[in-house]
């Protein structure tokens, strides 16, 4: 599985490289007050794409860390339970079981 995701980030990083490369002209922007920038296409494309997958990507990785820190917590309070053998029983003899408590309020009511 980690193959497969470091393949796939190298295959978009090549992608990125290949527009890059391929979009290298200059573009003019207007911005506010007659005031012009020239940047590059690439930067201007891809530079929006990587500040908007940033907070998803952040989002991603804190909800991984505590559904991680999560389980780890549920783990150690199993882990503290006390533990109960089960009475062996003879194959011969009948076995009962007593209702849980619950059923026979229940039937009371």
């Amino acid at each position: 599985m980690q193959f497969l995701r470091s393949l796939f980030w190298v295959i978009v990083a090549v992608a990125m490289l290949i527009f890059a490369v391929q979009n290298n002209g200059l573009v003019t922007v207007n911005l506010w007050g007659g005031l012009q920038a020239d940047v590059k296409l690439w930067l201007l494309v891809l530079g929006p794409l990587l500040i908007g997958f940033l907070p998803t990507w952040t989002f991603g990785r804190v909800s991984l860390w505590q559904q991680k820190r999560q389980a780890k917590v549920a783990a150690e309070r199993a882990q503290a339970l006390p533990t109960y053998e089960m009475p062996s029983y003879d194959a011969g003899q009948p076995t009962t079981v007593a209702p849980p408590p619950s059923a026979s309020r229940a039937s009371a009511a």
